[in-house]
């Protein structure tokens, strides 16, 4: 599988996994996110292939762990790259800058 296939197929899996964080999945296009997306889908496919072979549930075990661990460091790039490309915003009846 093509490396941009594997991207794609990483952020449509991670997109149905984490539905609260859809949007900002399919919209991503920071090339860390980009490097997520195709690590979870190498994860879930060699999970997958341990899982077929059937004789080594501590592996897959592992790779589910592995998994998880890669939602998380997604969850958290979505919310660091997120954060820094959202405008400021004051709250309501805070002072402006303006002077008005």
């Amino acid at each position: 599988m093509a490396r941009s296939n594997r991207r794609e197929a990483g952020r449509r899996r991670l997109a149905m996994r984490l539905p609260d964080m859809r949007e900002l999945i399919m919209e991503a296009r920071d090339p860390r996110q980009l490097e997520l997306f195709e690590a979870y889908q190498m994860a879930v496919q060699a999970r997958d292939s341990v899982r077929r072979q059937g004789f080594n549930s501590n592996r897959v075990r592992e790779y589910d762990e592995v998994c998880v661990e890669i939602e998380r460091h997604v969850v958290s790039a979505m919310h660091e790259l997120s954060a820094k490309h959202t405008p400021f915003q004051r709250e309501p009846g805070e002072p402006s800058d303006l002077g008005g």
